[in-house]
């Protein structure tokens, strides 16, 4: 069969897309002749074309495939397999591979922004926090500058940040709504190692809807004692003018204090010399010269350098901003219509001889009062959401405020009676003082609602318990579950359970089907592809 290429009235790739004529030509000519194979099938539209897909498979030689896609993977190990892909892939490389939509993009679209000069900003990556920003700002800087011909421009426009699908407000993290905080609950006992919340919002007034799956998008204010304690340090008065705010309150409502940026490094090495000049430029750079780099809070980070007294609008502009932290959603609107529910670990450690808080965790455990508004918006889930058929059976996998989606997930499943089975694997330290929702769960099972429940104690015995030493020791009945079809769900923490889970499910995989441990990891992989094995990590 002939191969024909379209006439010129008819093209495939607009003129706007970021190719060279001659690309454009050939592009035409190759779309055309695959369409030509099938007689049915009439030429897209150019308004049709992907132009990122289009720019970004066909222009830099690369294959599109993402082996670093892995949350649980160091980065030194993505920016490795990463190392000879185009720029934008490396940059993709650099994030931290969650897709969690706290940047506002998913991995692969926020590397594209920035890789088209799209997206200014490098720090929107809050898993990746400091080693992601500083990876893609030296991925920036091999990119040079100078003018964007038309066809780079057009790229640029392509991969700028899309307006959302859904056009209300409290539907991106650039479009916020104000929501009552309602109370909090400690959901564990007080002799538990951590402090555990059900957070409850009131969505009524401001109109927000959500789905299960999804997770809330927060929007806390820092601590005013740790903003004291910074002013005290600098000597800037509490009501210095900063763009019409009083600096206390722009540094408790808009600047993060967390992780010292290498910006107010790169500011002390100005107001100071010698080798504290020296120490200050070296941790700029990311060294580590005196071993405490990881500990340096900006706080801490002043007070290492004491004496110092920045210009106070030079040190905001030395700061980033204070970004948003996304939460599991632990509720079914159908149970708790106009409400959300939220399951939050509040964080404190200590560090440098001083206490150091969670700010979006310790905001919601103490620094908000009932009647209180707070600034929410909902981020969708991408692919992790109950199936569409409610008599499918469904696996979730869940310690620790991992559970959040889970509740969520029976909710819904009993307001809606599905008929599907379910089972819930569940763990933390000691049943006693952390078995989140135990009553909750145990109405359920006498419903029918939760078919089973897998219980994990690591602080219980001798020997410490996980929820995937639980899957192993059930591993032929999981078996037969994924057998009938299972959806098999994990939420929590991608660097160590999620990836001791799958590791315990392709075990499971290759003992009851018999098969290789290459064969059942290919298994799990199609089981991914399928959407019948979603996550939910951070």
């Amino acid at each position: 069969m002939t191969l024909q290429t379209p006439p010129p009235s008819t093209p495939l790739i607009p003129e706007s897309a970021p190719f060279s004529p001659e690309q454009r030509a050939w592009l035409n000519g190759f779309f055309a002749g695959l369409l030509s194979l099938d007689a049915g099938i009439a030429p897209a539209p150019a308004a049709a074309v992907p132009l990122q897909t289009m720019a970004g498979s066909l222009t830099d030689g690369d294959d599109g495939s993402s082996p670093w896609h892995d949350p649980a993977m160091a980065l030194e190990e993505r920016m490795q397999l990463a190392e000879e892909r185009p720029l934008r892939r490396r940059m993709m490389a650099a994030m931290a591979q969650q897709d969690c939509g706290q940047c506002g993009y998913n991995c692969e679209d926020y590397s594209n922004a920035i890789a088209q000069q799209a997206e200014p900003r490098l720090n929107l990556c809050v898993p990746g926090g400091k080693a992601t920003a500083r990876m893609l700002k030296a991925l920036v800087e091999e990119m040079g500058g100078g003018v964007l011909d038309p066809d780079e421009q057009a790229a640029k426009e392509a991969a700028r940040l899309p307006a959302s699908d859904d056009a209300r407000p409290g539907r991106s993290r650039e479009n916020p709504v104000l929501a009552a905080f309602v109370s909090r609950r400690r959901v564990n006992a007080p002799a538990s190692a951590k402090t555990t919340n059900h957070v409850v919002l009131d969505l009524s007034e401001c109109g927000l809807d959500y789905e299960v799956g999804d997770s809330l998008g927060v929007y806390p204010s820092n601590a005013p004692d740790l903003v004291d304690s910074v002013l005290s340090v600098i000597g800037a008065p509490p009501d210095f003018p900063i763009a019409g705010k009083p600096l206390r309150e722009v540094l408790i409502e808009d600047m993060a204090l967390g992780s010292a940026p290498d910006a107010l490094f790169e500011l002390i090495s100005y107001l100071t010399g010698g080798v504290r000049r020296q120490t200050a430029r070296a941790l700029a750079k990311g060294d580590d010269p005196d071993g405490d780099a990881e500990s340096l809070d900006v706080l801490a980070a002043l007070e290492k350098f004491p004496g110092i007294r920045p210009d106070p609008e030079a040190f905001i502009e030395s700061l980033e901003p204070l970004q948003p932290r996304l939460y599991s959603i632990s509720s079914s609107p159908k149970a708790n219509p106009g409400r959300v529910c939220l399951t939050v670990d509040a964080v404190r450690y200590t560090t440098g001889g001083r206490e150091r808080e969670g700010v979006a965790s310790t905001f919601l455990d103490g620094r908000i009062a009932p009647g209180a508004k707070v600034k929410v918006y909902v981020q969708k889930a991408h692919g992790f959401a109950l199936p569409t058929d409610p008599s499918t059976p469904i696996i979730m996998v869940g310690p620790g405020t991992g559970v959040a989606p889970f509740r969520a997930f029976l909710q819904e499943r009993h307001a809606v009676k599905a008929p599907g089975p379910a089972w819930l694997f569940f763990g933390h330290q000691r049943r006693a003082t952390d078995f989140f929702y135990e009553e909750e769960f145990a109405e359920l099972q006498v419903a029918g609602t939760l078919t089973k429940l897998s219980l994990a104690w690591s602080r219980d015995g001798d020997k410490k318990v996980y929820v995937q030493d639980r899957m192993r020791e059930e591993g032929a009945e999981l078996f037969a579950w994924l057998e009938r079809g299972s959806h098999f769900y994990v939420c929590g923490d991608a660097q160590r359970m999620a990836k001791d889970v799958e590791a315990a499910l392709i075990d499971i995989l290759a003992a009851h089907s018999e098969t290789s441990a290459e064969d059942a990891t290919s298994r799990v992989a199609a089981l991914k592809k399928a959407g019948r094995y979603q996550t939910d990590v951070y």
